[in-house]
Order: structure tokens, then sequence, then C-alpha cells
């Protein structure tokens, strides 16, 4: 029986990570955050004092990136993830990334992994495609609230400007842009608890480890 996977695609702050990290322990199967492979790779680049436009080089740090070294805490740095902006837009890397991302699902029986293009190119045929989204002012109130209760500084309107950007930058590249896949389950969690977004995934879940346990 091929694996089961659980896509669950969207953009920065829409709550993605969350659900997906609940679904992950709720079903005991493995998660993947594929936006820190991103990260990671420009991580590499930064520490080693690379440049982040240089696609051959950052594609090689891809081919030799370890999905077990990496540490979400580290990887969640600002400028990691504007970094990492810049890096996920080359071919090459997305290339070696999703092939990389494929290889961690194929070895296991179930699992479950959150990004921007999981439904449409790295599991196109994935049993279970969710697509969680909220409006930009939504997520930059969420962003926000978590940067400040964590002791930090932070502006409202810039983090809002930042994440429309990055929207922009997602939707329109050329290679993997970031959309619904066409059978995606769409959760808008503007005005939904996580709670309420866990049901609803999990009621599109169970039907479809269903029908793949019948062998359909």
């Amino acid at each position: 029986m091929k694996p089961f996977i659980v896509a669950i695609d969207g953009p920065a702050a829409s709550g993605k990570g969350t659900l997906a990290r609940r679904v992950a322990i709720h079903y005991g199967m493995p998660h993947l955050d594929t936006g820190l492979t991103y990260r990671a790779v420009a991580k590499a680049l930064l520490d080693k004092g690379l440049p982040l436009d240089d696609e051959p080089i950052a594609a090689d740090e891809a081919l030799h990136l370890d999905l077990r070294t990496m540490d979400k805490n580290i990887l969640s740095a600002h400028a990691i993830g504007e970094a990492a902006s810049k890096v996920a837009v080359m071919p090459a890397v997305r290339r070696a990334l999703v092939e990389a991302q494929r290889n961690f699902a194929r070895a296991l029986p179930a699992s479950v992994l959150d990004g921007r293009d999981i439904g449409t190119v790295v599991f196109p045929d994935a049993q279970a495609k969710l697509y969680v989204f909220a409006s930009p002012e939504v997520r930059a109130k969420r962003r926000y609230d978590e940067i400040i209760g964590k002791g930090g500084a932070a502006d409202y309107a810039e983090i809002l400007a930042d994440l429309k950007k990055r929207d922009e930058r997602d939707t329109t590249r050329t290679d993997s842009p970031l959309k619904p896949a066409n059978d995606a389950h769409l959760i808008d969690t503007s005005e939904m608890s996580i709670e309420a977004a866990f049901l609803a995934a999990k009621k599109l879940i169970d039907h479809a480890l269903a029908q793949h346990q019948q062998g359909g």
C-alpha cells in the first residue's frame, strides 16, 4: 500500500503549521514542516557567508541538507525567513528540496507535510489535501501577538506589509506558486479557533483514511 499523505498548504501565519502539528499528534504520524527546509538552506548560506542570489551554490546546499537536524526554534528567526524567501524562488533549490521532501514521506507508512506547494507539486496525489488561509490583517495580528507574547518588540503595520509582500512573491512566482490544489478542502481560519479548524480537518482526514484502508 502506498504511503498515506496529509498535505496542508497555505500562506504564512495562516495556522497551517499549528494545524499540521495537531493533526500529526492526533494520528501519530511524523510531521515535516517543508518551510523549514528552505530556511535551513538559507541558514547554511548565511552561516558560511555565501551569497543568497547564487542558484548553483544554494542548490548544492539544498542537496546536502539533513532534514533530521532542522531546529524550528533557530530557523524561525526573522532574518532567516527573509533569506529563505529569496532562495525559495530558485528552481534548482526547489527541485532538490521537493525530492528530499518526497523521500521523507515515501519512507513512511503515513505522514503530514505542510508548506505552500505540497498538494500541487510535492504530492499532487496526496489522499488528504487542506488549504488553510486567513485574511492578511488577521495573520499579521497573530504574528504580532506571537512576538509580543515572547517578550519581543513588533510593529503591526510592518508585519502586515511584510506578509503582503511575501504573499505577492509566493503567489506570482513562476515555479510552484502558492495556490490551492483543485481538490483541496479550504479552511478559512480568519474567525476560526484551532479546535474548530482541527475538527474540520479531522472529518476530511478520517474519510480519506477510511478509503485508503479499503484500498480506494
